[in-house]
């Protein structure tokens, strides 16, 4: 059991897509467990950055509009460009393709 994208082709363990979002947090100088819904007092609004709408989702339902998925796609794809090869990267850009294809195709990416 895992986090699956409607549409898509990207998939996480729950633990594992955590594990990722405090990787893409640190990237931008984040750490993810001090934020508010992550067990910390920083609101999402502190920081200004366009992977926020994925940073500060529910890693288990709901959805990113075709507008919070063309934010998102570019700039994730430029957190992970210079990762070692590994699952969390292909997933990466598996999910910034599918939030592509999301734009492309004016609907919502929904998290299953």
């Amino acid at each position: 059991m895992g986090l699956d994208f409607d549409p898509g082709t990207a998939s996480w363990s729950y633990s594992g897509f955590n594990a990722f979002r405090e990787r893409l947090a640190k990237e931008i100088n984040m750490n993810l467990r001090s934020m508010k819904g992550f067990g910390g007092s920083i609101k999402f609004s502190k920081f200004n950055d366009p992977i926020i709408p994925l940073l500060d989702h529910s890693d288990c339902d709901g959805h990113l509009t075709v507008k919070e998925c063309e934010q998102v796609a570019p700039r994730l794809i430029e957190l992970v460009k210079d990762w070692p090869d590994g699952h969390d990267r292909r997933e990466a850009i598996k999910l910034a393709n599918d939030m592509l294809f999301c734009v492309k195709k004016k609907q919502k990416l929904i998290f299953c």
